[in-house]
């Protein structure tokens, strides 16, 4: 038995990565555009160039 993971030790010692803790930074400080909001604005900007 002495090759099975000790889970309870491995929880008390876990850390995030860094790489994770920026990534959750990232999503919550800023204005992330998806695909459907890229879309919109495209549509938006080709009715306004037809409208001139």
């Amino acid at each position: 038995m002495a090759d099975m993971i000790n889970f309870e030790k491995e929880l008390a010692t876990y850390q995030p990565s860094l790489e994770v803790d920026e990534a959750e930074e990232a999503i919550y400080n800023n204005d992330l555009t998806d695909l459907s909001d890229i879309l919109d604005r495209i549509l938006r900007d080709k009715k306004n160039q037809r409208a001139d």
